[in-house]
């Protein structure tokens, strides 16, 4: 059954998920020791389309109906391998925190498209100035290297918000498809499977050398990536949008820069300043306030 707010169990969820995704910056950092970025891509949606494919007939999920999901499958498929390919394109020309920024426009994007296609997800005033609360925290954190961009950062920048767009997008095509109404490891195979395909695609044309350095630390990130982050996280994360409004989730999405820099402070010897406890302050009074009954 739909819920209109989300209770003690979503928020359990998004914290945690937020935080796995934090470690997914570290692990994506220490994995790029070894394996091209848009390769490392490809092994980690291979991977887990093998890895939920499994878990699916493991549970009995029907995977071949007739249940009008084939088209807006594929294109949630390619919104994803999209999103993904941005973000790993855009980091080569500008910074990961610069990145972070533009990447975290995307709760923004799903509640402008809400207003179209989830006319049932209507955002308050008080929604939109919790998210603008929590987007502060992220500025707060980062901002400061919005002004020391290099000659070309503004060319991964754009990239960067097209990957935000590109997230938001297969956020709302999840939403208001039939893609809502099925099991949430056929929604996360289209993507997983299409992306599987489209990514090495894509590293063969931007010339990647692949798996060049390979040691049990690049392999062991690579494994958190596919099992944890891909398979595990991404099938709660879709189960999610199937029960509880897309709108308010996105704004929990704030908490994983944060958590990214922490993981980075306890697992890389990473500077924690107090910005990040300033930023954890604001993102938590931001997803409070968007969070709020009405």
């Amino acid at each position: 059954m739909h819920k209109n707010e989300l209770d003690r169990l979503a928020i359990g969820l998004m914290v945690l998920f937020c935080t796995i995704w934090g470690l997914q910056q570290v692990a994506i950092k220490l994995a790029s020791a070894g394996i091209s970025p848009l390769w490392q891509a490809a092994l980690r949606s291979l991977g887990a389309t093998l890895i939920v494919f499994l878990w699916a007939r493991l549970r009995g999920v029907r995977l071949y109906e007739r249940d009008g999901t084939l088209w807006p499958g594929l294109l949630a498929g390619l919104l994803f391998a999209a999103e993904f390919a941005l973000i790993f394109l855009g980091l080569e020309y500008t910074t990961a925190s610069r990145g972070v920024i533009f990447l975290y426009t995307a709760p923004f994007f799903v509640a402008l498209g809400a207003r179209w296609l989830l006319p049932l997800e209507h955002m308050r005033r008080a929604q939109w100035a919790g998210m603008a609360l929590a987007f502060t925290g992220i500025l707060a954190l980062f901002g400061e290297h919005l002004f020391s961009a290099a000659d070309q950062a503004w060319i991964g920048d754009l990239m960067i918000v097209l990957a935000a767009m590109f997230w938001a997008a297969t956020t709302l095509t999840v939403k208001a498809s039939a893609l809502a109404r099925v099991k949430a490891e056929k929604t996360l195979l289209y993507q997983l499977a299409v992306s599987a395909l489209c990514l090495p695609l894509l590293s063969l044309a931007f010339g990647e050398p692949g798996v060049f350095a390979p040691t049990p630390l690049v392999w062991a990130s690579l494994f958190f990536q596919t099992f944890i982050v891909a398979g595990a996280s991404y099938l709660g994360w879709f189960w999610l949008i199937s029960q509880y409004p897309a709108t308010r989730l996105s704004s929990f999405s704030f908490l994983t820069p944060v958590m990214g820099v922490l993981a980075g402070g306890v697992l890389l010897g990473e500077p924690v300043t107090p910005a990040v406890f300033a930023a954890l302050g604001l993102v938590g009074a931001g997803i409070w306030v968007a969070n709020r009954p009405g």
